[in-house]
């Protein structure tokens, strides 16, 4: 029951926000709070923060970009690897570059 709240939150929350586009910018605390590794799935993603850049691996594994404005132009990137069945295996947040 908590997990159909769970998805029925992230999709309404997908269509509060609109379709995003390539190249996604997410506020960090929302994709650190939101993405959970070996429970997210890969529609969740989608519904909740939208397409954004991807690598497909011959393995059936994906990579996905997502970037958190950190002020002055600069962003940092949250990377997501989603495994051939669709759930997210790991996240990995890199701070922006320095100045």
């Amino acid at each position: 029951m908590k997990a159909a709240a769970l998805l029925i939150s992230l999709v309404l929350a997908g269509c509060a926000t609109g379709q995003a586009t390539i190249g996604t910018q997410v506020p960090a605390e929302r994709l650190s709070s939101s993405i959970v590794p070996g429970r997210t799935t890969k529609a969740e993603l989608l519904a909740a923060f939208g397409k954004t850049k991807a690598v497909v691996f011959d393995s059936g594994y994906e990579s996905w970009l997502y970037q958190s404005p950190a002020g002055g132009g600069r962003f940092a990137e949250f990377v997501v690897l989603i495994d051939p069945q669709g759930i997210v295996v790991r996240t990995r947040q890199r701070a922006p570059a320095a100045p």
